[in-house]
Order: C-alpha cells, then sequence, then structure tokens
C-alpha cells in the first residue's frame, strides 16, 4: 500500500502530496520521501540538498524563489511543525498557467506537502508561530542561478491570507515583473 496520496492541481506537473501516518499509542511515523512511490508524481530527479526552515512569527513571508536552469530545481515542500500558506507561481515560458499561483496549508495536522516543478517561484507565510518546514531540492543551491520575484507584484495578486508581518531585506529588493515577461525556460 502507497504511503502517500498524490493529488493533481490545475498546474502541469505541480502535485499535493499527502503523507500517510501509521500511528499507534506510541505517535506514528510518516514517510517523507520515497523516490520509487513519488516517481509517478513527476520525481524523476536524485535528492541533492535537503533544507529546513524554522519561522519564529506568524505572519512572516518568506520567498518568491527559484533557480534558472540548468540550475532549475524541483522542491517537495513538507511542514513539520505549526502551518503556513505555501504558495508557488508558474513562471514556465509556454504554459497556460503562466504567471497565476496556486497555495496549500501546509501543516503538521494535515500531512500535506507540495511536490513543485523546475519552472515555478515558491514562497510560504507563516499561519502559526515558530512553524518548521523541510525542502527536499533536486538541485544544489547555486548563487549565480538563484532569482525571486517580489511577493507584492502586482502582476501576481498572490492572496496572502494575514498582513504580512515580517519579510527579510532580501526578498524585499526581488524586482516586480515587467508586464512583457517571458517566462524561464525549464
Amino acid at each position: 500500500m502507497s504511503k502517500f496520496k498524490v493529488i493533481d492541481t490545475a498546474f502541469a506537473g505541480l502535485k499535493v502530496v499527502e503523507h500517510r501516518q501509521l500511528g499507534d499509542d506510541r505517535g506514528y511515523l510518516a514517510r517523507l520521501f520515497c523516490a520509487k512511490e513519488l516517481s509517478s508524481a513527476g520525481w524523476h530527479k536524485p535528492v541533492a540538498q535537503i533544507n529546513q526552515t524554522f519561522t519564529r512569527n506568524r505572519g512572516t513571508v518568506r520567498g518568491m524563489h527559484f533557480q534558472h536552469m540548468p540550475n532549475a530545481e524541483m522542491k517537495l515542500v513538507s511542514c513539520i511543525r505549526g502551518a503556513v500558506w505555501d504558495v508557488v507561481v508558474d513562471l514556465r515560458a509556454g504554459s497556460s498557467t503562466m504567471l497565476k499561483w496556486h497555495a496549500e496549508e501546509l501543516s503538521q495536522a494535515n500531512c500535506r506537502a507540495l511536490l513543485i516543478p523546475e519552472g515555478f517561484a515558491h514562497g510560504f507565510q507563516t499561519l502559526k508561530d515558530d512553524s518548521e518546514l523541510i525542502y527536499l531540492h533536486s538541485t544544489d543551491y547555486t548563487p549565480g542561478a538563484e532569482a525571486g520575484v517580489n511577493v507584492e507584484d502586482p502582476l501576481l495578486s498572490i492572496g496572502w491570507p494575514l498582513p504580512i508581518a515580517k519579510i527579510s531585506a532580501r526578498d524585499q529588493l526581488h524586482a516586480m515583473l515587467e508586464r512583457d515577461f517571458a517566462g524561464v525556460a525549464v
């Protein structure tokens, strides 16, 4: 029996992954990743890096980050403590959903994750204090390939559920997209 339930979204390649918890009176075990099981959902690369974020305050926004080719990355993002409003923006050139965004609440309680393909910018807003995420990346972080989209870009009109309480100076400096933005190669 699969340890995951994979749910398609309206965005090609973007999947919601629900972890199944196997538990008893001691607690539970949840498989966060299995290459064999997630290959049918589109994960087709080795895990190159695993990162953890801890965000102290509710309302904090991190993002919207991505890497350009040849360092574009797939991500599998899981919330292991607290809750976040996890947002992706499709930046893929030629995509029918280019410049549209999709969001999911990820929490320790709902056991949901997002499997994000290359060509999407990613960010989140914390819904609870002391929230933690685990990210699996298909590619190493490459400073020369990194880029970002401004979280308040009017062209995207991301519906953040809370007023933005905090955002890093680096993320505030991400440029707004030009009206003639043609997308990124993947």
